[in-house]
């Protein structure tokens, strides 16, 4: 275990995190060709968001809570996949690394996983188009 130092262990998360999410029974049908999702598209930018969040390179420019309005009007997004986001992810970060960098990633993930279903139900019931 090491501590998160550049994008290099950025790239190391995030692409474990989405190798786990291939394969997971709960959140996986966000994931798919047949939606229009691309993991070779996702995941440099998963890459620029982790980065500027963790490392303060500003890299990440966009609207993920747009993003997952729109998501969610097409396939609904509940609470639970939230979770099983932020569970899938810890794992991935307790698994790999360690330090402050590594509580500062699981903690900016669990207020992630709280602002969107925020966000997600606010939209729902103000009938948001995004």
């Amino acid at each position: 275990m090491k501590l998160i130092e550049d994008r290099s262990d950025i790239e190391v998360f995030v692409n474990e995190f989405y190798e786990r999410v291939k394969y997971d029974s709960v959140i996986q049908h966000f994931f798919t060709k047949e939606r229009g999702f691309s993991f070779e598209q996702h995941i440099p930018i998963m890459c620029d968001f982790w980065e500027t969040i963790l490392l303060h390179v500003p890299r990440y420019s966009g609207s993920p809570v747009g993003k997952h309005i729109v998501i969610d009007k097409e396939l609904r997004m509940n609470p639970e996949h939230f979770e099983r986001w932020v569970s899938i992810f810890n794992s991935v970060i307790d698994e790999f690394f360690v330090g402050d960098l590594a509580t500062e990633a699981k903690k900016r993930a669990d207020l992630m996983r709280h602002l969107m279903i925020h966000k997600i139900e606010y939209a729902r019931s103000n009938n948001l188009i995004f």
